[in-house]
């Protein structure tokens, strides 16, 4: 979808293998990560299964200068933190099918196993509790679907009235003041 950019967070956790430092995550130690929080750079962080995650503000203001929409992927923790920050912020939450189909997925990745696959679902249990917190939920079902629904929301949300409101005020501005007014200025009017 045009307009959109993808946030690459910040995150503690070892690069799984196929991950690329700046495409994925930033992978950073956690005196680093630290070190940015102390700074008050982050506009969200959790610590999610042991590990830090969080979004720079760099991301935020980037895509402010460029004119797109930051699409971020983030926990429960981090998504409360935005929707405090950011009111107007446009919130959807995935929906795995069903906690068996999550289980596949996350042995599909291989990167979890034993009690961080168990700590994962005990955690994916409390989280999907969550999901009235948002705008919009999307099921997971079917990959295409999905995708087809979140570009729904986004461009939805791409038309709420205080979004528009000032190229709508702009278009008010090319109408004459009041339509009784034009008439009565009319010459033709007159005879």
């Amino acid at each position: 979808m045009d307009r959109l950019r993808f946030s690459v967070s910040h995150t503690t956790r070892p690069a799984r293998p196929g991950e690329q430092d700046g495409v994925q995550y930033h992978f950073v130690t956690a005196g680093d990560f630290r070190t940015l929080m102390a700074q008050g750079r982050f506009l969200e962080w959790a610590e999610v299964l042991g590990n830090l995650y969080g979004t720079c503000r760099d991301e935020y203001d980037q895509a402010e200068r460029e004119g797109v929409d930051l699409l971020l992927d983030l926990d429960v923790q981090g998504a409360a933190q935005v929707r405090v920050k950011f009111p107007d912020a446009v919130t959807a939450f995935i929906l795995p099918p069903s906690r068996g189909a999550l289980a596949e997925r996350l042995r599909g990745r291989g990167s979890d196993r034993g009690a961080s696959f168990a700590r994962r679902l005990a955690a994916a249990a409390e989280e999907t509790s969550l999901y009235r917190e948002y705008q919009y939920v999307i099921i997971n079902d079917d990959l295409d679907r999905s995708v087809l629904n979140l570009k729904s929301i986004l461009r939805a949300a791409r038309c709420r009235t205080a979004r528009l409101d000032p190229q709508a005020q702009a278009i008010l501005a090319t109408f004459p003041p009041s339509e009784e007014e034009h008439v009565a200025s009319d010459p033709a009017q007159d005879r």
